[in-house]
């Protein structure tokens, strides 16, 4: 598990192949220094291979240091550490001056793990990184929940993104073909257990210490109790993480590398049974008619930009999501000051952040998978904003988030448009990969039609 990184897609190994147009296309861009091309910090950091140090916790302290067995391992009830199909945990936070956002979503797939001569089938979740609102890594973690109720890591395959392409698979291994299973989460946690969630020799070591119980902390939906608080080492790594019941993982901190982030928002834990409030679905409405719309008068984007404020403004008067509420705002005040600077690119590029803070709000109002068609077709408007300013590498990393969320939803929905929306994920990535933007938009033109019949 990456050390600070929240575990967890599907993601096609034929997608992590890079045309040679594209890598070339990129090569050059980044030698020529070009104001189009991201800065951002690389994906997950480097997995250094490690061994446990010479200070082992003596033997009593270990609690995974006997063999589990697996009657219902696909069954993930841990209140710690729960794993329902369906659901999806937003995490928010911040690596120095980068913005992180995980998303973590848990799957209907399995997958059968041979180890120790038995065969073990694991529950499959999705993970995807995203730093300055850019794709920085897919993961697939396998977790199996043991008969006493603790929860044992399988493995993950990890694809890290630079430059909006596949960098390297750094962090991968699978239980009985690297390494043993690790514990990643006690069935009766006390304070100073001690267990390891990845120990594969040559790779990658971690071991948790329980610190703390039952402090207090707010969550999106109020105060939380029960919480158990871990001391993280991995890979030479300190790193401090919350967990709270219906929830997982809650807080983590990387004091050394100034990263902190928490959760903003997990579904079906905070889901509503209300009917969505008025003042969403007006912010919602707004912010995505304003994607899409470069040629709007000034008039009208100012007047857009007052509805939303309002309809924000009386939103945020009652209980809101901490994180959430802090991001909708950060949006709406970039979208106001892109519009008085008169710069339609930029104003774009607001308003497509203003529409995915909404939808995060809405989240707990509506189903899962429509949310993320709609995150889709604002993924679409993304690309084509990019390949509007030549950015290639936003252009490739737009595509490989397009066909990262699909492969989460494209199990919720079927017939002749969602094949259409296969197809044509296909036919973007071999532009893409011949470094070709224009045909990217003109395939993103067809796609965006498709999506809208998905919603």
């Amino acid at each position: 598990m990456r050390a600070t990184f929240g575990s967890s897609g599907v993601p096609h190994p034929a997608k992590a192949l890079l045309g040679v147009g594209l890598a070339a296309a990129l090569m050059a861009s980044a030698c020529s220094g070009s104001s189009g091309t991201t800065t951002a910090q690389d994906t997950a950091r480097s997995v250094t291979p490690t061994s446990p140090s010479s200070s082992d916790p003596p033997a009593s302290r270990r609690v995974d240091l006997t063999e589990p067995t697996f009657s219902d391992p696909t069954t993930i009830t841990n209140p710690l550490f729960p794993k329902v199909v369906g659901s999806q945990v937003i995490q928010l936070g911040a690596e120095g001056e980068e913005q992180l956002r995980f998303e973590v979503t848990t799957l209907p797939d399995t997958k059968t793990i041979e180890w120790n001569g038995q065969q073990i089938e694991t529950r499959v979740d999705h993970f995807m990184a995203y730093g300055d609102g850019r794709i920085l890594e897919v993961a697939v973690d396998f977790y199996a929940q043991a008969d006493d109720g603790a929860v044992w890591y399988f493995g993950e395959d990890v694809y890290n993104y630079k430059q909006g392409v596949v960098h390297d698979n750094e962090g991968t291994w699978l239980a009985g073909k690297d390494g043993p299973p690790g514990m990643i989460m006690p069935g009766d946690p006390s304070v100073g257990d001690v267990y390891r969630p990845e120990n594969i020799p040559g790779l990658v070591f971690e071991e948790v210490t329980v610190q703390a119980q039952d402090e207090p902390l707010v969550g999106p939906q109020g105060p939380i109790s029960g919480l158990l608080i871990q001391e993280r080492l991995m890979d030479g790594t300190l790193e401090d993480k919350v967990f709270a019941p219906g929830y997982g993982e809650f807080r983590a901190q990387v004091k050394t590398l100034d990263e902190l982030y928490n959760l903003a928002v997990a579904v079906p834990r905070d889901s509503q049974q209300a009917r969505m409030p008025r003042e969403l679905s007006v912010l919602w409405r707004n912010a995505s008619d304003l994607v899409g719309r470069e040629g709007s008068s000034p008039r009208q984007v100012s007047s857009t930009l007052d509805t939303m404020t309002r309809s924000w403004a009386s939103y945020r008067s009652g209980d809101v999501p901490p994180l959430l509420e802090t991001q909708m705002s950060d949006a709406l005040q970039a979208l106001d000051a892109a519009v008085g600077r008169a710069r339609p690119a930029g104003a774009q590029q607001a308003a497509i952040d203003a529409a995915q803070a909404a939808l995060d709000l809405q989240l707990p109002y509506r189903t899962l998978s429509d949310v993320d068609v709609e995150r889709l077709a604002l993924w679409a408007h993304q690309l084509d904003l990019d390949a509007a300013t030549g950015y290639l590498a936003g252009v490739a990393g737009d595509t490989a988030t397009l066909q990262a969320i699909w492969d989460r939803i494209d199990h919720t929905v079927a017939g002749a448009k969602a094949k259409a929306v296969t197809t044509q994920l296909g036919e973007l990535q071999a532009r893409v990969d011949a470094a070709d933007l224009a045909g990217a938009a003109d395939v993103t033109a067809a796609l965006q039609n498709n999506l809208a019949a998905l919603g």
